[in-house]
């Protein structure tokens, strides 16, 4: 059941999703962004080369920009997005706390780091056992059994999703970074949880036979599917049926910063490189303007053009 609707829903807290945010809210729509601040690759760095500013943290940065946009309106929900469904003329986005929000129009600004457990047999078993996006590769392994690495929301949503159809599902994790709400659906569940070890071997002849645990047990799998934090862009992406550029790794955009899925708006390092906040901050200011303009557009006529 959806909680609450807004009119743009802005998935991420980074420079492009604060932009979107402040220009969106101007815009007089209603305006929610989720994320985790900590989470935006500026949070921990220095800006040094950004235009009319000398060496600020990003974290002061992000904070003002966070001040700026709840100045002008916008909301903010400090979790990780588990889900994504166009539905009834809206998007519904589903957190981690099981909250389902509503809104007219949706940017995704969340990024595109994907974390990597650096051991022995990932790189080579890339495609052939070893995803990185539960999403994409899923029905690949119906009734068979796998494994999921990783303590965080990407993880738990990824394993909510693989219950059903695989054969049994393991949850590789050291510490269960989750909402209790989240904890409690994973907990009743019939995964299979392994709490205070990692992964250090995935093995295999020519596809994934297994996995190596820290303590040296075995587990038999035939897929690893790696989700280190939250959902990254090929996971938000592939949900909605949004293009990707010729690389697979870039959500593709126009000039309006739209992408081929009709109210859903990207700005960003999900649209590719470089990677420099100024590219970032004017995407997310075309994106919130735009994403405004749409959703004003989607309210008179009351529904999605």
């Amino acid at each position: 059941m959806v909680q609450k609707g807004y009119d743009v829903i802005i998935l991420g807290t980074g420079p492009a999703g604060l932009q979107a945010a402040i220009h969106a809210a101007r815009k007089k729509v209603s305006v929610l962004a989720v994320g985790k601040s900590e989470k935006s690759s500026l949070f921990h760095a220095h800006v040094e080369n950004f235009c009319c500013i000398f060496d600020l943290s990003g974290e002061a940065m992000l904070q003002t920009g966070r001040e700026q946009a709840q100045g002008f309106g916008a909301e903010f929900l400090d979790e990780d997005v588990l889900g994504i469904e166009s539905k009834d003329a809206v998007f519904e986005v589903e957190t981690e706390s099981g909250t389902v929000l509503s809104g007219k129009a949706l940017i995704i600004a969340t990024g595109t780091q994907r974390n990597r457990l650096n051991v022995p047999g990932e790189k080579e078993f890339l495609g052939r056992g070893v995803s990185y996006c539960v999403e994409c590769d899923a029905n690949f392994f119906k009734g068979e059994d796998v494994a999921v690495v990783g303590g965080e929301s990407a993880a738990a949503g990824g394993v909510l999703t693989l219950l059903p159809d695989a054969g049994s599902v393991h949850m590789i994790f050291n510490t269960l970074n989750v909402t209790p709400a989240l904890k409690e659906r994973l907990i009743q569940s019939k995964a299979i949880l392994h709490e205070g070890t990692g992964v250090k071997e995935i093995f295999g002849k020519t596809q994934v036979e297994g996995i190596t645990l820290k303590d040296g047990s075995r587990i038999a799998v035939s897929g690893v599917f790696i989700e280190l934090g939250a959902k990254g862009v090929m996971d938000l992406a592939t949900s909605l049926g949004i293009r990707l550029d010729d690389s697979m790794r870039y959500i593709e955009t126009n000039k309006k910063m739209e992408t081929n899925i009709p109210g859903v708006f990207a700005a960003g390092d999900v649209c590719g490189p470089p990677w420099q906040m100024a590219k970032a901050v004017g995407e997310g200011c075309v994106a919130g303007i735009m994403a405004a303009d749409y959703a004003k557009g989607v309210r008179a006529s009351g529904s999605r053009e």
